[in-house]
């Protein structure tokens, strides 16, 4: 009898999936010596060893429903963009975002708990593929919108260095509302935009900008009386730079995107609203070690 504890405990052990601790242990009777190094000549206990690396590389991929109503954006990393261009890697990111949209989940917990497939969950077929590419890799993060009147649209730039999520909302169904969701999600891809509108930016973040401008003003030598019409400009041009609602249209720098979709709504008979847009650069926010190899060099002269 193969009890649960014996399978955490190898499992914490070897960092392989928990079907595959209960194989190995199956296999040799229970013994937990026999079964790590069933698992270390199979490949899989190697999979612990790699978790500490720093992955940072990777693809971003998205998922949208045929019918264009719900859609996910997913992170998946690795450590090198060799594995990165991986058919197996960008396959399984793929899939990954497809459940992402597909099934009730608000965390990465919780996604990597599914099934992938009959036999192995999420984080299971992870462990697999660490074992068997050689790196560390991970599910980092993804997001999911779904609408009911409206499309829902997605970009991927530079073979999955960026990635882009949009959900529309609009009570036509002209086919033109593809057409807008790209050039958002191509917008926002290009521009990255902080904020939807001037409404979400945040206060404190808009009194730092306002306090910044008012001295460059000073600084200038500018009479106090206009330091404030000055910096009710500059904060104009600030929206125009964080906010996707004022930027410049990437494709005709003359109308806004709020005028955009203004003409656009005109045209299908019915307002035109983003309500969400997520934006993935992949690695962004992860810490690369720099390795120094003249200094291990040195250290490992010393010993």
């Amino acid at each position: 009898m193969i009890t649960a504890q014996a399978v955490k405990e190898l499992r914490e052990r070897t960092g392989a999936g928990m079907m595959d601790c209960k194989k190995a242990l199956t296999e040799t009777n229970g013994d937990m010596e026999k079964a790590v190094e069933v698992l270390r000549e199979k490949g899989l206990a190697a999979a612990a060893k790699k978790a500490g690396r720093v992955a940072a590389e990777g693809i971003v991929k998205t998922f949208i429903s045929e019918d264009m109503k719900k859609g996910a954006m997913v992170e998946v990393n690795c450590e090198t963009d060799f594995v990165a261009d991986n058919a197996e890697f960008i396959e399984f990111a793929g899939k990954v975002a497809e459940m992402a949209a597909n099934n009730d989940v608000s965390t990465v917990e919780e996604l990597v708990a599914l099934k992938y497939n009959d036999d192995k969950t999420v984080q299971e077929v992870l462990t697999e593929l660490i074992a068997k590419i050689g790196e560390n890799m991970t599910v980092r993060r993804f997001e999911k919108v779904a609408v009911e009147n409206g499309v829902v649209q997605s970009y991927i730039h530079g073979g999955g260095r960026i990635g882009v999520l949009v959900q529309l909302a609009c009570d036509s169904n002209s086919s033109e509302l593809t057409q807008v969701a790209k050039d958002v999600c191509m917008q926002i891809a290009a521009a990255n935009p902080l904020f939807l509108s001037e409404n979400e930016v945040d206060s404190k973040a808009l009194e730092t900008e306002k306090e910044i401008y008012r001295a460059q003003a000073l600084n200038e030598g500018k009479p106090e009386k206009i330091v404030e019409k000055m910096v009710e400009g500059r904060i104009k041009k600030y929206y125009k730079e964080v906010c996707l609602l004022n930027q410049p249209w990437v494709k005709d720098a003359d109308k806004s995107i709020s005028k955009y979709l203004e003409e656009k709504s005109k045209e299908v008979g019915s307002p035109i609203t983003v309500q969400k847009y997520f934006r993935f650069e992949r690695g962004e926010g992860i810490e690369k070690k720099e390795e120094n190899f003249a200094e291990e060099v040195a250290k490992m002269g010393a010993k």
